[in-house]
């Protein structure tokens, strides 16, 4: 949180971990009429969520504490957001099948990534967002509200208010 070096091997992180482990296990595995928008050990697990969020299942998070939805929030299936630092995504938003959310950065030097440092850094998705299937957003990256990341792009850098992105790495259609 501080956004500092940090080893991702540290036992309370494990256990968090394994809180976020369960809870996503009951949203992908209870049936559809009984989890309804989201299984409830995942509603209590975010940091904030709206009461009409909507998590297709499969779905996967790191911590889930640090993920905060708002109103009217989509996310469908087989997206994976690996919170690390914190994931504000705005109302209205909607991410397609198989978005991936990367806020962890591995070390560079080889016997530090072994010892398991890693940094994170926080994502930011505004409002009236539409991210298309298969796209990755890494670490640090916010995305203004109304913007277009198109399918398959990798977003490394910011996006402007109302721009549209496309491929790897995403850059700005005209």
């Amino acid at each position: 949180m501080a956004g500092e070096w940090y080893c991702c091997l540290d036992s309370e992180l494990d256990e968090l971990r394994a809180r976020a482990r369960r809870a996503v296990y009951q949203h992908n595995t209870l049936p559809p009429d009984e989890r309804g928008n989201m299984a409830p050990a995942l509603k209590t697990l975010f940091a904030a969520v709206a009461a009409d969020v909507f998590i297709e299942a499969p779905f996967h998070c790191s911590y889930g504490i640090n993920i905060t939805l708002s109103a009217g929030v989509y996310l469908n299936a087989g997206c994976t957001i690996l919170d690390s630092a914190p994931v504000t995504i705005g109302s209205g938003t909607m991410l397609g099948p198989g978005v991936h959310i990367y806020c962890a950065e591995h070390h560079k030097d080889i016997a530090l990534r072994r010892a398991g440092l890693e940094i994170a850094r926080p994502v930011t998705i505004g409002k009236d967002v539409w991210i298309g299937g298969g796209a990755i957003i890494l670490a640090g990256v916010t995305i203004g509200d109304g913007a277009i990341v198109g399918a398959s792009a990798v977003v490394r850098r910011d996006v402007a208010p109302g721009a549209t992105v496309v491929g790897n790495p995403a850059r700005v259609l005209p």
